[in-house]
């Protein structure tokens, strides 16, 4: 999959602070020999906003890079123009959302693990109406069609010609939870089975027999990109969402989906679960 204007801005704040930090200055310091602000520079690494390549190529140049490594950071800033399908959209969208779409848009991979609902990327329409107008009960219904319309638009990245990996755990009781009506379940899980037989989608259920396990809290997502330290983790709140990158951060959901991915069925157990419910649907 090519590298899109998000990966690269975060890969360039990335460099920048290393860079920085080789050389052992502040912010202030680095900023005031090129003629930036501490701010500016702040948000140059924190990957947040728009950079100006010049800028980038006088840092590398402070930072004493090397002439490939100042050329590679200069290509990335000229490059990292944050462009999107959703920009276009005549409605707009929750700030929460933008990032999810636009980090969603490169990703590599992406591991789910859902306590509540199918995931996203998983679901049929008329489930994805259920799930908004249930959580979304002061919305319009223009508002829920515009919101569904956006989730319906994500999943095709999954019919890419080099789509990303999705992993999911599900938990019994967002297959068991009955949202829509029963012939809206009956879809949604024929349609869940249909997704685990692509090459690029796991899906393993975590049954109710399992017991205690390593995330009881609640329902993440991880975003993997290219490289380890440009992983985000997503984690659903009521109104919105929250996105975590520090590395400690990583590290505790990282663990804890491994620790999930083995505490749940087999894939052809899996399946096997997804069917038996079903039939009681």
């Amino acid at each position: 999959m090519p590298i899109g204007p998000t990966t690269r801005r975060r890969q360039l704040g990335a460099d920048l602070r290393r860079l920085r930090e080789i050389k052992g200055m502040t912010l202030e310091e680095a900023g005031t020999r090129v003629g930036i602000s501490k701010a500016t520079l702040s948000r140059y690494e924190t990957k947040e906003g728009t950079v100006k390549w010049p800028a980038v190529d006088a840092l590398c140049r402070e930072y004493e890079a090397s002439d490939e490594e100042r050329l590679a950071l200069v290509e990335l800033a000229k490059g990292a123009r944050i462009q999107g399908w959703w920009r276009s959209l005549a409605d707009p969208i929750p700030e929460s959302m933008n990032l999810m779409l636009t980090l969603e848009d490169e990703v590599l991979r992406e591991d789910h693990y859902a306590c509540m609902y199918i995931p996203g990327l998983l679901q049929t329409r008329r489930y994805a109406e259920a799930v908004h107008r249930a959580s979304e009960v002061q919305c319009a219904e223009r508002e829920v069609q515009h919101m569904v319309d956006i989730r319906m638009k994500r999943q095709e990245l999954l019919e890419r010609d080099e789509p990303p990996h999705i992993w999911c755990v599900i938990d019994e009781a967002a297959m068991r939870r009955n949202v829509g009506g029963r012939e809206v379940m009956r879809e949604q899980l024929q349609h869940l089975l249909a997704l685990s037989e692509r090459p690029n989608i796991t899906v393993q259920a975590l049954s109710f027999s399992t017991g205690a396990h390593a995330a009881a809290v609640g329902s993440f997502a991880i975003l993997r990109g290219p490289t380890p330290e440009l992983d985000v983790v997503y984690v659903d709140l009521l109104g919105g969402g929250l996105f975590m990158e520090k590395p400690q951060e990583l590290g505790r959901y990282r663990l804890a989906f491994q620790y999930l991915s083995a505490q749940a069925l087999d894939l052809e157990s899996s399946a096997a679960l997804i069917s038996r419910i079903n039939k009681e649907f």
